[in-house]
């Protein structure tokens, strides 16, 4: 089994930074894929950004290029997300995810799950 627990979530002002920090129990983290996910009220969960094992990141939400990246720690097992230049919009929900599976770009790809964590962004 893999835990996650993630925390940094909270209220900003439109314009500002949030750090959101995913630790995953176990020791096989560099061989998760990992992922961030949101969920803004009366909307579907949607896929954000998804990192390798190995490094690589693939954005998914356009809007999110330039202000948000996935970076990972792999002698922390934390995977983080860094959200700048945060908008209304970025309001929402935040998951973490990981997945054993070589397919990574699907909420139903991945097998573990953070609680999520609430980003609010005031305007």
């Amino acid at each position: 089994q893999v835990q996650l627990v993630e925390s940094g979530g909270g209220l900003v002002q439109a314009g500002g930074s949030l750090r959101l920090s995913c630790a995953a129990s176990g020791r096989t983290f560099r061989d998760l894929g990992m992922g961030w996910f949101r969920q803004a009220p009366g909307k579907e969960r949607e896929i954000v950004l998804t990192m390798t094992g190995s490094g690589r990141s693939t954005y998914y939400i356009d809007s999110v290029k330039g202000r948000f990246t996935i970076s990972r720690d792999n002698a922390k097992n934390t995977v983080y997300l860094q959200m700048n230049s945060l908008k209304p919009e970025d309001t929402a929900v935040y998951y973490c995810a990981a997945t054993r599976q070589y397919y990574n770009s699907r909420a139903s790809n991945y097998d573990y799950w953070g609680q999520g964590t609430q980003v609010t962004v005031s305007s």
